[in-house]
């Protein structure tokens, strides 16, 4: 759902264009002052920004610039009732994407908002694009030297030129069956189309049936507007079900529906709502084991299974290991600023051996851990955690630097860790306050009081 951000210092005219905003289904924060504003975006992420050029005694052009600097592919619409050529010029210069002036009908407001929010789905795709084939999937990236994965990446190229076929990944926990769809959409003509994904077994029934196919005004208690569904907002694209095998007996029948008339209906709707979307499933289960205990329908079940892949499990894909640990240990090293260049034969074959229960996301985890903990040139079977070791081999000692914060106790330890990592994001960003949060995953706000409360 998309997120709009309103600035303006009058309660009425925020209250009405969020009002207007909320029924066409956007999610709507409001801001009073530029001191909010800045704090919201900062924490957020907002797709679009409706900004009054007047907020009381603030230069509305001041907090224009101070946002863009915060996101500068931030998309601003300026609306003020004391427009002027100059004024327009002006915010247009600094980086705004339009100019309304008060009073405006709610009908225009509507259709700004819209193109506006085309245009950054847009910016945003052709990013993704120049960015590299799969840049944003890096999560779970589909590198490796074995057969089978040539395979997948076979099945992958040859399932996205196909328009709307559906598409069923199994495959266990950790194997990137999240990736494997992402890369589908990409690769596939729907590629500027939304990419729309959920997790079937995170929500109750009832919610699930509201998200995927969205309710009316007054449909139940909470429906105090219209929601467009998951279905809607993935129109032209794809919608990535993930957990197929949880959803209940009940929404399974609705999707089949969905499936073979390519029509939704609103939960407390009347009408029939065409829909052009491609349907990626996922499951870590046996969903025949499924149709024969009776939690899941044989007729879903052939519906989503047009184009099956399965993604085996990494210990049936040793061949792989080296790839993906040269691949993390290259990130990680640099993301921390480690100066590992290689990894021992001895580690490798020990990581070769480890039967990765976890599957890759076990794997990009310890590799993580290793290089947040240690430094090299050459990653050694002593960085290694004692779990990954073979059986029976003898315990490393404790780290100097361990036995130090043992010393200090756990609170003053992770204060003192998070004071350090801290410094180090900083320094590898030049000071960039931004760019640390990014590299630290926390939101901008979050840094900044970090940083006070480190006195840095």
């Amino acid at each position: 759902m998309e997120k709009i951000l309103i600035i303006d210092d009058e309660a009425f005219i925020r209250e009405n264009v969020e009002r207007i905003l909320t029924e066409e289904g956007y999610q709507v924060l409001a801001a009073a002052t530029g001191a909010q504003a800045r704090q919201l975006v900062s924490e957020e992420d907002v797709d679009l920004v409706l900004l009054d050029l007047n907020l009381g005694t603030e230069d509305g052009l001041e907090v224009l610039k101070e946002l863009k600097r915060i996101d500068p592919e931030l998309l601003v619409i300026i609306v003020t009732g004391f427009g002027s050529v100059e004024s327009a010029v002006d915010a247009l210069k600094l980086g705004a994407y339009h100019y309304m002036k008060k009073p405006f009908k709610a009908d225009a407001l509507r259709v700004i908002v819209k193109l506006a929010l085309q245009t950054q789905t847009l910016r945003r795709e052709v990013r993704n694009l120049r960015k590299g084939d799969l840049t944003e999937f890096e999560n779970v990236p589909l590198v490796g030297a074995g057969a089978g994965l040539k395979e997948i990446i076979r099945q992958v190229r040859e399932v996205a030129r196909s328009p709307v076929s559906t598409v069923l990944i199994t495959g266990e926990s950790g194997t990137g069956k999240e990736l494997v769809a992402r890369t589908i959409h990409h690769l596939s003509a729907r590629r500027e189309a939304p990419f729309i994904e959920i997790n079937c077994a995170s929500m109750p029934v009832n919610l699930l049936e509201s998200e995927l196919f969205g309710h009316e005004k007054g449909a139940f208690t909470d429906a105090g507007h219209r929601k467009p569904g998951l279905f809607e907002e993935a129109n032209k694209g794809t919608i990535f079900l993930d957990e197929i095998g949880e959803m209940d007996i009940s929404i399974q029948a609705k999707l089949l529906r969905v499936l073979e008339d390519r029509r939704i209906r609103r939960v407390g709707g009347t009408r029939n709502i065409e829909i052009d979307v491609r349907v990626v499933a996922a499951t870590n289960r046996n969903l025949r084991d499924g149709i024969r205990e009776g939690s899941f329908r044989e007729d879903l079940f052939y519906r989503l299974n047009v184009f099956p892949v399965h993604i085996p499990p990494l210990r049936e894909r040793r061949e792989d290991i080296p790839v993906l640990v040269k691949y993390y240990l290259d990130r990680y090293s640099r993301s921390f600023s480690r100066s590992f260049q290689e990894i021992s034969p001895e580690a490798l074959a020990i990581l070769e051996h480890y039967p990765w229960p976890g599957n890759i996301r076990e794997l990009k985890n310890t590799i993580e851990r290793t290089c947040i903990m240690y430094d090299g040139p050459t990653l050694l079977p002593a960085h290694l955690p004692r779990e990954i070791s073979p059986a029976g081999a003898p315990e490393r000692a404790v780290p100097a630097t361990v036995e130090a914060d043992l010393s200090l106790g756990l609170e003053a330890a992770t204060d003192r860790y998070e004071r350090q990592l801290i410094e180090a994001a900083l320094a590898t960003t030049g000071y960039n306050v931004l760019q640390a949060a990014q590299l630290l995953r926390i939101p901008r706000g979050t840094l900044r009081y970090k940083m006070a409360r480190h006195g840095l």
